[in-house]
């Protein structure tokens, strides 16, 4: 029995290519030539391997949402405290909003606004993608909470959602061009929801 060819590319690579891709450009405005350009292989290798510019998309939702989740649990594993960890993430897209990935806002949040429902499939990867972010939120609220640096009587599942949907929108208008003293300033008024 013979094996087809081996893969001559590096899969994660292509991927993380191909995220980068729709995140910078969006879903529809995406081609197949676009994609083949960016990861570097051949239409052939793409359909073998990803099967559908849908099916890739579906794959590079869950690269980002677990990547984003990552990043951030593992932030606020070495963060000094939990609300410094808040603090420094709101900053983070203050400071860097207009800078490499900053200036493409969050995939989650972009294929939110382009979709919408119309797509059950990717409206559940974002629903998931939400539910993570929220999730390491809420995980964080309470521990600062926990340590006295956020009001106990505050109810951490509506702090956890109000900080989701304000990074959202902060990323959202990073990508728009907002000057970056306008986002330090909404990053305070968010904050000092904390308070």
């Amino acid at each position: 029995m013979t094996t087809g060819r081996p893969r001559e590319f590096d899969t994660n690579q292509a991927l993380a290519a191909a995220m980068h891709q729709f995140w910078q450009q969006g879903y529809t405005a995406t081609s197949l030539q676009d994609l083949l350009k960016a990861m570097q292989i051949s239409k052939s290798s793409f359909y073998q391997t990803f099967g559908s510019k849908h099916a890739l998309f579906q794959r590079c939702m869950e690269h980002y949402r677990n990547t984003l989740e990552d990043s951030m649990l593992a932030h606020l594993q070495k963060s000094p405290s939990a609300r410094q960890f808040i603090d420094a993430t709101f900053r983070a897209i203050s400071d860097n909003g207009q800078d490499g990935d900053g200036q493409f806002g969050c995939l989650i949040m972009n294929t939110a606004s382009e979709f919408a429902q119309d797509d059950p499939v990717v409206a559940k990867l974002v629903r998931t993608g939400t539910e993570k972010i929220h999730t390491v939120f809420l995980h964080a609220i309470k521990r600062a909470q926990a340590d006295g640096e956020i009001p106990g009587d505050k109810n951490p599942e509506a702090l956890a959602s109000y900080l989701l949907s304000s990074m959202g929108g902060l990323r959202t208008m990073a990508k728009a061009g907002t000057a970056r003293k306008t986002l330090e300033e909404i990053v305070k008024i968010t904050l000092s929801a904390l308070d």
